[in-house]
């Protein structure tokens, strides 16, 4: 018998046709997030889940009542702070992941997100749309040039990286950057600064590449946004809760801070009505990975660490 592979959400089709091809899958009709009770189920009910951010693995997901029988779950992600990491080694669950695969694809949308903000794109379609245009003016929308600026980077792993690359080599910008862990090879010219609150102040462009979860829980925090220049604006494509959201929305609303370009928010898929009526703010609904090719790649990679579960093969990236 096939193993039973649960899966919480819908994938791109070619993943889908692998799943059925190689497992029992029981592939999700409605594409519609499972709540805890239909998560406990899939725990029960199947040897493998694979599942998304929006599933929530929490210690009692992850126990099913003592009565669970999958034994792993593939999370199609990167970040794993979905996941009770803790309970899932407690209780002897596999935890894998998707990293590598959607590097260049978020890179992209946080090169996006800084151009629309810094450019005053929502405000300029906005104008548009609303038929309120009244025709070229000198001095109509002006955004802010990024070449010569200073782009902080807040974690420099493959992402950051990456967002440094296009920033530095593709607009001229100057890079900085804070790691936990020292960074032996940043791509490219790039300087180190001591402190999340070092980068913070100094920076014209600050990119958030951190993994949310408890630790780094309202890590940009109102003092640390406090200490951005009034020029400055902060691009987030990592984690929402990393942000404290309402000090965000304070420092946007009395210009505080120039903008920012939000692809992830707190409490997804809820956006503070405050956020949505802020003109100087690019907002996305957490697209930073969704290109066919990357969202295909995850897929694939998320069902290659299910076929190593079942066929007693090193996991391509397991987190727990």
């Amino acid at each position: 018998m096939a193993p039973v592979v649960t899966v919480t959400r819908r994938l791109p089709q070619a993943v889908e046709a692998r799943l059925s091809a190689e497992f029992d899958a029981r592939l999700s009709a409605d594409d519609t997030p499972f709540a805890a009770d239909r998560l406990i189920a899939a725990m029960r009910d199947s040897d493998a889940v694979l599942g998304t951010v929006t599933d929530r693995f929490d210690a009692t997901v992850l126990a099913a009542g003592g009565r669970r029988r999958a034994g792993i779950v593939a999370n199609f992600a990167v970040g794993v702070n979905n996941i009770d990491l803790d309970t899932a080694r407690a209780e002897g669950v596999v935890v894998t992941n998707t990293p590598g695969v959607l590097t260049d694809a978020t890179a992209d949308v946080a090169l996006t997100l800084i151009l629309n903000v810094t450019r005053r794109v929502p405000e300029s379609e906005a104008l548009l749309r609303q038929g309120r245009w009244q025709g070229f003016s000198p001095t109509l929308l002006l955004g802010s040039a990024l070449q010569g600026k200073v782009l902080g980077i807040i974690g420099m792993g493959r992402i950051g990286k990456a967002v440094a690359r296009r920033a530095a080599l593709g607009f001229g910008m100057k890079v900085i950057y804070y790691n936990r862990s020292p960074v032996a090879d940043a791509g490219v010219e790039a300087a180190a600064r001591g402190s999340i609150d070092a980068v913070m102040a100094e920076a014209d462009v600050i990119s958030l590449h951190l993994p949310g979860g408890a630790g780094n829980a309202r890590l940009i925090s109102a003092q640390r946004i406090g200490l951005m220049k009034p020029t400055a604006y902060l691009i987030n494509t990592a984690r929402g809760d990393v942000v404290d959201e309402p000090a965000l929305i304070e420092a946007l609303r009395t210009r505080r801070i120039a903008g920012a370009g939000l692809d992830v928010f707190a409490a997804e898929p809820q956006v503070p009505h405050a956020l949505l009526d802020l003109p100087n703010v690019a907002l996305l609904p957490h697209i930073g990975s969704a290109t066919v090719e990357t969202r295909t790649a995850m897929g694939m990679l998320a069902v290659d660490n299910i076929a190593a579960h079942f066929g007693a093969q090193d996991y391509p990236s397991r987190v727990v």
